[in-house]
């Protein structure tokens, strides 16, 4: 990938695997795009354990995420399972690091996305993809979700939402995502990366 090749960031946390299954889909959909490059990235646990250290590389899935992958990129999708409502902790504790991006105005006019995960199908999928808006709108991104000219929208009897994709991953966290969500989060990733592109020359004129 060259350095100065578009990208869009698309940013996770999972534990069960489901919500990197999405973010794998919605990466898919971002490199159908002539011209942009996907780079799929996520972070670290946090631990209760003061003296417990995350090692540098996971044992498996993307690498973790810097803050110059953050600033670089040209879009940014993010996805975390739900947290009663809310998004998981250690993805917050790394967009709470972004101050310096914030100040310096890194991220203005940069389109922006997320998608969820959730145990039940009222588990709180909205409201954890609002937590995850906030952010981006603080940073002065520009916020897209899932437009219902995509008929999944209105055909899934599990994830889905205007806001974001969604999964539901039931009880033991062992449902699959299914054709239906798959389709949503490729489709997402696709206009991430469309508005990426759109909105590069704008950027440019700054």
């Amino acid at each position: 990938m060259s350095p100065t090749r578009p990208y869009v960031l698309v940013l996770y946390y999972s534990r069960s695997g489901a919500t990197r299954t999405l973010a794998e889909q919605v990466a898919a959909g971002v490199e159908e795009v002539a011209g942009v490059d996907a780079r799929l990235r996520t972070v670290p646990p946090v631990s209760t354990t003061c003296e417990a250290v995350a090692p540098d590389i996971p044992n498996e899935g993307a690498v973790y995420a810097t803050l110059e992958d953050l600033r670089q990129c040209d879009g940014l999708a993010l996805g975390s399972p739900t947290r009663f409502g809310n998004m998981a902790a250690p993805l917050k504790y790394f967009l709470d690091g972004t101050s310096e991006l914030w100040l310096n105005g890194a991220l203005i006019d940069k389109p922006a996305t997320a998608f969820t995960s959730t145990a039940s199908l009222h588990g709180g999928q909205e409201a954890t993809l609002l937590t995850m808006l906030i952010p981006m709108l603080h940073q002065g991104m520009v916020y897209a979700g899932v437009p219902y000219s995509e008929s999944g929208l209105v055909t899934t009897s599990s994830g889905g939402t205007p806001y974001g994709t969604s999964h539901v991953a039931g009880e033991r966290s062992d449902r699959s995502v299914d054709d239906i969500e798959r389709t949503l989060a490729r489709a997402q990733g696709r206009r991430l990366a469309r508005l990426a592109m759109a909105l590069r020359p704008l950027r440019e004129e700054k």
